[in-house]
């Protein structure tokens, strides 16, 4: 589709508000899932880091116990 001028084309023939509100929402919901990504990674690597760590301290503390 071609269009003679700027406002044409943002008006998409009486369709423009419909139009450039989908695209928003659509952006908004790809913004948003991309967020949800990557905070749940933050936090899924977060309690693994927390879980390796336990278990070293748990470990070394085992230790501790034998030599005593």
């Amino acid at each position: 589709m071609f269009f003679d001028s700027m406002s044409e084309f943002w008006h998409m023939g009486g369709y423009g508000f419909y139009v450039w509100l989908s695209f928003g929402a659509t952006l908004i919901c790809f913004v948003g899932a991309w967020a949800h990504t990557v905070y749940t990674r933050k936090k899924i690597i977060a309690g693994v880091r927390s879980f390796q760590e336990r278990r070293a301290r748990r470990k070394s503390a085992a230790k501790t116990e034998r030599v005593l």
